[in-house]
């Protein structure tokens, strides 16, 4: 890595500054999973913490409050409804109440953990997804469209499910010949991008089954890789050279023939987890088995990708959850906080950038991806495409309940469908939170239903002016304030420099 001597690259996120929380806030007593997949074991979201655990007899995982904090009791209830090891779970994006977990015993479920937290353990998921027929152990969720899930297992399958019914609405099998490693939406989600054993970079169309680019090898080394799709459409990979030093790359989806960065780290084995904030546009490498997170800035400017710093501890990490941008304490200028799983801990690890103000710092908090979804699945199945709904972070992110989901009545049911025909029982998932679930009633309730929703929307529309209206002038008001400030300082070395040119210094 060469840096040009004199010259400082101006960045606000130049002095970001990671720090671990004291013990008395972590999470002690975890049996964290040994299992050998290279995943992060860990999700977290605005409510909750999910920890993949060590559990005999099939696959659990813990699911906290993300405000807990302590020994956690050898009987604290798990969600243990797998045969076999759990290997990733995800939080869906659009509703912080809903969990995916893929397993080694070949399928998905998918859970509605309770308000609070579980007070028993949970075994029956909202809805099971069976298609793969080997283990899985990727999991990612649509970052726009609602209830719609990518799953990707050793059986070289790319499937994709609409939750909502239980269906599988597509499935990729002819374009890797080999373990796919890792999966990554596009921010509207019209693209997943993917990286497989075979060294190769792909983009593909999930709707159509399409391939629209490769790139082969885009590292040399034979251990295993990561790939994520940036904001601006831009891809990058992590990976080894042929000499096993770990490596970091940036693309350019129009003209992948040559990388448009190249960094190259350290010689660990650890494979590098690369998680991604696209209101910073900042990306963090957490190694597994590694004492140190690194952090980059990619911007438009060459050579792209900017090294900030890195944070280092003592202890090696098993993986790591990230906790979602309307989960960070803007109070503190928190942009970003990792939950780093220890062999018996779990450590939150806040990035912060330091301010002096008191005020919101609207620079640090762009508007950010809302818990509402851009569109519902039929849509996006559809062919649809939309970017993310934004919110804003002023005053700190505060839920609001999503007017696309019912709360869950009953457990799902399996029956067969039509009659003198041999078609396959399929899921009847009237369970499932889902904006699109009818009720066999009268087409008269539907109509009041409706009404009833436009009057809603309505009264929606006065509340989110009214909240725009003050973040407006707090915004303005927190404008002025560095103006002022501003002001003081240029006026002080002006003065200054008048003493300078006069010979008083």
């Amino acid at each position: 890595m060469s840096f040009r001597r004199g010259v400082v690259r101006q960045s606000k996120f130049r002095h970001v500054f990671a720090q671990a929380w004291k013990a008395e806030h972590c999470i002690d007593d975890v049996r964290v999973s040994r299992v050998t997949w290279d995943g992060p074991l860990c999700a977290v979201n605005p409510k909750f913490t999910a920890v993949v655990i060590e559990s005999g007899g099939g696959g659990a995982f813990l699911v906290l409050p993300l405000n807990k904090s302590g020994r956690i009791d050898q009987a604290t209830p798990t969600v243990c409804g797998h045969a076999a090891p759990v290997l990733d779970v995800q939080w869906c994006p659009h509703d912080d109440n809903v969990i995916a977990s893929a397993s080694e015993d070949c399928t998905v479920k998918v859970w509605q953990i309770p308000e609070g937290g579980l007070t028993g353990p949970m075994t029956e998921p909202v809805v099971t997804l069976e298609g793969h027929s080997k283990r899985v152990g990727i999991l990612a969720w649509h970052p726009t469209a609602f209830n719609i899930l990518l799953t990707a297992g050793c059986d070289n399958l790319v499937c994709v499910w609409d939750v909502g019914t239980g269906e599988l609405v597509y499935q990729i099998a002819d374009a890797h010949p080999d373990l796919i490693y890792s999966v990554s939406w596009n921010r509207e989600g019209s693209a997943i991008c993917t990286v497989c054993k075979d060294k190769a970079l792909r983009v593909i169309d999930p709707r159509r089954g399409t391939v629209l680019k490769v790139k082969e090898k885009v590292h040399d080394g034979t251990r295993p890789m990561r790939a994520v799709f940036l904001s601006d459409g831009k891809i990058l990979t992590t990976g080894f050279s042929r000499m096993s030093e770990r490596q970091l790359a940036l693309w350019d989806t129009r003209d992948m023939s040559e990388p448009m960065a190249v960094q190259e780290m350290d010689t660990s084995n650890g494979v590098l987890l690369p998680y991604y904030d696209p209101d910073t546009n900042m990306v963090y490498l957490c190694g597994k088995g590694d004492c140190t997170i690194r952090y980059f800035e990619v911007t438009d400017e060459s050579p792209y990708v900017h090294f900030l710093s890195l944070y280092s501890s003592k202890e090696p990490q098993r993986g790591a959850g990230f906790l979602s941008k309307r989960g960070v304490d803007v109070n503190k200028c928190e942009i970003a906080r990792f939950y780093k799983l220890h062999e018996r801990k779990v450590e939150p690890i806040s990035m912060t950038v330091p301010r002096k103000s008191d005020l919101f710092q609207g620079d640090l908090y762009p508007d950010t991806a809302s818990v509402e979804p851009s569109l519902l699945a039929e849509d996006w199945i559809a062919g649809q495409d939309a970017p993310p709904l934004l919110v804003s972070l002023s005053g700190g992110y505060v839920g609001a309940p999503s007017k696309n989901r019912d709360t869950l009545r009953n457990k799902p049911k399996l029956s067969s469908q039509g009659s003198g025909t041999d078609s396959p029982p399929v899921p009847q998932q009237a369970a499932m939170p889902t904006a699109t679930t009818r009720e066999p009633e009268s087409e008269g309730v539907g109509v009041v239903q409706q009404r009833v929703i436009q009057g809603e929307g309505a009264s929606d529309r006065v509340k989110r002016e009214e909240e725009v209206l003050s973040e407006v002038l707090a915004e303005v008001k927190a404008l002025r304030s560095v103006v002022l400030a501003q002001g003081q300082r240029i006026e002080l070395l002006e003065r200054q420099l008048a003493r300078i040119e006069d010979g008083d210094v």
